[in-house]
Parts: C-alpha cells; structure tokens; sequence
C-alpha cells in the first residue's frame, strides 16, 4: 500500500526525534525565524533559553557545542535511516 502524502515530510527520518531534539528544533526555528542567523548569536539564544542540549546535557551554548550537538543529530538520523529505511 502507498504511504500517504504526508509521510513525505519525514522521508529521511529512520527514527522520530527525541525529546530535547525536537525542542532543539522548534527552538532553532525560532531563533532563526526572528532574523538570527549568526552562530554565536544562536548559541547565546538557546542558552538565554535554557535548552538542553541532546547529547552533552547542557544548557551552555556555545558555537563549537552547537556544532557538536548538530553533527550528533545528523549522525544519529543517518545511521537509524540506514537501519531502517523511509521514515519514521
């Protein structure tokens, strides 16, 4: 049976976000959609917010941490996406 449309929107996913993932991801969108797009300042952002960070468990941004904790994520999604294929 095909999969809905809908589906579509999380054709890369091998597994669904994670808690502190997702609120990393809403808190980016955010960020990102208020007009910043400059890393330092995105880190200062998530720390004034307190989010927590997925892997490392803190709440101190900084550029380097956020690329780190990015770089997790994608490699976490890209090797449940190997195991298990389209979507989560």
């Amino acid at each position: 049976m095909p999969r809905p449309h809908s589906d579509l929107a999380h054709q890369s996913r091998g597994r669904d976000l994670g808690a502190d993932e997702a609120a990393l991801a809403v808190a980016l969108e955010r960020i990102f959609a208020a007009g910043t797009h400059d890393f330092a300042a995105v880190a200062q952002q998530l720390s004034a917010q307190q989010i927590v960070a997925p892997a490392s468990r803190s709440t101190t941004w900084t550029v380097d941490l956020l690329e780190a904790e990015l770089t997790a994520i994608n490699a976490s999604l890209d090797e449940a996406y190997a195991a298990h294929g389209f979507g989560a």
